[in-house]
């Protein structure tokens, strides 16, 4: 049987489990990540209406992240064209 991965209180605590035998791990657990590592050297104003930024909120919520993260990835998509 898979083990979970336990929550951890330090960051020592989480390094030292990672140093042992992981291989008997419950990976299902894990959720993507995307990094942003570009630092956001430019600001952008815009006017939106309230219904359209209270959508933006509630899309991010949905997926975990800020609301000014989700319209950056929603612009990368959209230069993407994906």
């Amino acid at each position: 049987m898979k083990r979970k991965i336990p929550k951890f209180k330090t960051d020592a605590a989480a390094e030292k489990f990672l140093e042992g035998d992981l291989s008997d791990l419950d990976f299902s657990q894990f959720k993507p990540a995307r990094f942003e590592f570009q630092p956001k050297s430019e600001r952008v104003n815009m006017r939106l209406s309230k219904p359209l930024l209270d959508s933006v909120k509630k899309s991010a919520a949905k997926h975990g992240i800020s609301y000014q993260r989700f319209i950056r990835q929603v612009l990368e998509r959209a230069v993407d064209g994906k």
